[in-house]
């Protein structure tokens, strides 16, 4: 049975901005060290810093994470940073996946609010994206970054990006000072629902405010930051119009597993009788919402919430965080919580359905 990964990586560098054009190098990311021997390195972005670049973890700490929670986190890094596509296409033999949904890494948090410099690192981040896509052998399929400052551009940059492979649109559950059901974003919406082309909510937080609020006294590291937005934004676009005023429009939550969909789903319930509406009786079907879990979340319980149909699982290929398990596609398969028939839903089916594939 063909797999795919609906939420893999691809970790930028400083190759990365090669692609930018010319003109728009003045805006290039540049990395940035700690002094001392301090092992992260961030990205300064339009004189500020904009985000973790990497913490480097070494192959004894990368084997600790595997002993303690049987979770692989370890990849090299030529294949994560696709200085080497070739490998990196030889490691997904390796783990029995035929796709990989690629998401980005630094985009996670806002680079930057102007939309001068989003729009060129953007442009540099999809072309280099499309690169990949072409050495891919089409079983590197992407998720691209558009220039949200300026909702022409992002219109406009959206046409590039179907053509050399992208299958959908990398957005955070909160964009700056807007929430992703804000009217500002429907002729965005509308363009994709035209491209065939999903909406990629990942992990992350796009205003910095909040993420300052939320980093205080925060010993729960990103999931107050980065995962709640995901579970917030998801329950604001079933409550808003948008699933009815775009009918082909895709969404697909990431990276935040799967257990809450039960506690979204009743409160939906309960609130939508509140004000005397029907709730579908599978609203993730009915609206075309995919949710990918986690090895570890009660797949069964979740199922049957969310149906067979609408949940995806990847790897977070690339990382090494609490999300990451390289081995996710084989290890759902001998947990034992449900049949063939999901677990092909689930790897194939679902991802396939999602991403247009």
């Amino acid at each position: 049975m063909p797999t795919i990964d609906s939420d893999a990586h691809v970790v930028e560098s400083e190759r990365t901005w090669d692609y930018m054009e010319k003109s728009d190098q003045k805006y290039r990311p540049a990395i940035v060290k700690p002094r001392g021997n301090s092992a992260a390195e961030y990205w300064f972005i339009d004189g500020k810093i904009r985000g973790l670049l990497r913490v480097v973890m070494t192959a004894q700490e990368m084997d600790e994470v595997a002993r303690r929670t049987g979770r692989v986190m370890n990849t090299p890094q030529e294949t994560r940073e696709m200085e080497n596509v070739p490998a990196r296409l030889k490691h997904m033999d390796q783990l029995g996946i035929d796709v990989q949904v690629l998401y980005p890494t630094m985009f996670i948090e806002r680079i930057t609010d102007k939309p001068a410099w989003e729009v060129a690192i953007c442009r540099g981040y999809n072309r280099w994206l499309a690169d990949i896509h072409q050495q891919g052998q089409g079983r590197l399929r992407w998720i691209c970054v558009l220039p949200l400052l300026d909702v022409g551009a992002a219109v406009e940059e959206l046409k590039f990006c179907k053509q050399h492979g992208a299958v959908g649109v990398f957005m955070r559950g909160i964009e700056g000072n807007r929430m992703i059901t804000d009217p500002y974003f429907y002729p965005l919406y509308d363009a994709m629902s035209q491209h065939d082309i999903a909406v990629g909510v990942h992990v992350g937080n796009g205003c910095p405010q909040n993420l300052d609020m939320v980093s205080q006294y925060n010993g729960g590291g990103s999931f107050w930051k980065f995962r709640i937005p995901v579970i917030g934004a998801f329950h604001s676009v079933i409550m808003s119009e948008i699933p009815k005023q775009f009918p082909k429009l895709r969404f697909h939550w990431a990276e935040a597993a799967a257990n809450w969909v039960p506690y979204v789903v009743k409160d939906l319930q309960r609130r939508w009788a509140t004000q005397k509406k029907d709730l579908p009786d599978n609203p993730l079907k009915e609206y075309r919402q995919y949710v990918s879990c986690q090895t570890d979340d009660d797949v069964d319980y979740v199922i049957k919430y969310a149906g067979e149909d609408n949940i995806t699982i990847g790897t977070d290929y690339g990382h090494n965080d609490q999300s990451t398990e390289v081995e996710a596609l084989g290890n759902l398969k001998k947990t034992g919580m449900i049949n063939d028939r999901q677990y092909a839903k689930i790897c194939y089916d679902n991802p396939k359905a999602l991403f247009a594939l």
